[in-house]
């Protein structure tokens, strides 16, 4: 495969192969998201997939243009919310990725930015035991956006560097390389419509928000809500704030609904990465294991002093 899509400069060499490929394929389908109905129906649902979560046609899509990107890249396993098992690529790759090709999946057809999430692993000899550990042993952690630009934040570490696409070179073209999350923040993010569904930490922290300049807080705060992660995080490691998809009294929401391997992780390295804070509610995200490769935890991240005053909160 090609590699014009980023400067190899950024990029452990070791690691080359997969991040340009995981590049040219976002480009791809980033094509295939920007032409909408012309492209098919692309929203259309297909299934659901092992969770119980239905599938649109792009879910699927996505995830075999990854798959088959990824082989002979160096990934020996990959693992993906569409997908029950982990898939064994390279018998003598060195790394583990976890993906969730399409995040935002019930946005495709309204135009609003979703994206690709992705989060890699030295790999273990087991399949299931390059995953399911630590999240502060994940390597690099990523994610593509596609919107009015198509961009990509990615960590290996050592910050959270942001590209964006130049569509007419199809090159990753850096624009920021040490992205910082301000520790104050003027805006939250939750699904409101699951108010009478929260725990009382969760309503005493919205409320003393609403109260605004008002209350304890002293300042007015703004509600946000997209319901597609990559462009809540997009936002808040931009401008600030703080996004919450806690667990509630609802039946399989004990936990949450997003997923510790696949989107909790990685968004949890991102935001780490950039300055912020990530928790289930009160433990930091990074010292949690998954124990499943499909385990739901609750997620707490953004600005740094919201993310303890939520903590604080819980008791």
């Amino acid at each position: 495969m090609p590699m014009p899509a980023i400067d190899p400069s950024l990029i452990p060499e070791d690691m080359r192969p997969m991040i340009h490929a995981l590049c040219a394929t976002s480009i791809r389908l980033s094509g295939i998201i920007a032409r909408g109905p012309l492209a098919g129906k692309l929203g259309a649902g297909v299934g659901e997939n092992s969770d119980g979560d239905q599938q649109k046609a792009l879910d699927v899509m996505a995830d075999e243009m990854f798959e088959a990107a990824l082989k002979g890249t160096g990934v020996k396993y990959y693992a993906s919310e569409e997908q029950e098992e982990v898939l064994t690529l390279d018998d003598g790759g060195r790394y583990a990725l976890a993906t969730d090709p399409l995040d935002g999946s019930s946005n495709i057809d309204v135009n609003v930015t979703i994206g690709t999430i992705f989060s890699i692993f030295e790999a273990a000899d087991d399949a299931s035991a390059s995953f399911l550990r630590p999240a502060r042993d994940q390597i690099c952690a990523g994610y593509i956006a596609y919107g009015p630009q198509t961009l990509m934040a990615i960590t290996f570490g050592s910050g959270t560097m942001l590209f964006v696409l130049e569509p007419e070179t199809g090159e990753f073209v850096p624009v920021e390389k040490a992205m910082k999350l301000p520790e104050a923040a003027k805006e939250f993010s939750i699904n409101a419509s699951n108010r009478r569904h929260w725990t009382q930490p969760v309503l005493a922290y919205v409320e003393e928000n609403e109260r605004g300049k008002d209350g304890s807080k002293g300042k007015d705060m703004n509600f946000r809500w997209v319901g597609s992660l990559v462009a809540e995080t997009h936002r808040i490691l931009t401008r600030g704030g703080t996004f919450l998809y806690p667990s509630d009294a609802r039946q399989g929401y004990e936990n949450g609904r997003l997923r510790m391997v696949y989107e909790v992780a990685p968004m949890a390295f991102l935001v780490e990465q950039a300055g912020g804070k990530a928790t289930d509610g009160v433990k930091p995200i990074m010292d949690l294991t998954a124990e499943e490769l499909h385990e739901r935890r609750p997620f707490v991240f953004g600005s740094s002093e919201e993310v303890d005053r939520i903590a604080e909160l819980h008791g």
